[in-house]
């Protein structure tokens, strides 16, 4: 039985936010305050190539606090990466605590295909 699932991400897990960062080849996160062009922020900072300024995820709200100036301080695409990849990473983390096991497959469009497998068979 198949079914296809829509999800809006907010980022909650340091443990999921850290496997995202190392797939995507970026420094670890560090949870710290920073000041952004005009603000403050405090969570788990993210350093996205060529971004100005980090990339700052609050675990706690589940919101993710950005400067990026109209895109002129950092491309858009590499924080939509970095979201499309946490998804992926928690919802691989929850499959395995439920005992499922889960294959990853990259689609032409940039989106990934995720089947999970009840009961861990492949």
């Amino acid at each position: 039985m198949s079914h296809i699932v829509t999800i809006t991400t907010e980022i909650r897990d340091p443990v999921a936010l850290r496997a995202s960062c190392l797939r995507l080849e970026l420094d670890e996160p560090v949870h710290q305050t920073v000041k952004l062009f005009s603000a403050e922020a405090t969570g788990y900072c993210v350093q996205l190539p060529r971004w100005r300024y980090p990339v700052v995820c609050d675990t706690t709200a589940g919101m993710i606090h950005f400067d990026n100036y109209e895109c002129n301080w950092g491309e858009q695409s590499h924080l939509d990466r970095l979201i499309q990849r946490y998804a992926v990473e928690k919802s691989v983390l929850e499959a395995h605590k439920q005992g499922h096991s889960v294959t990853e497959q990259p689609l032409a469009d940039g989106s990934i295909k995720l089947t999970v497998h009840v009961g861990g068979a492949s």
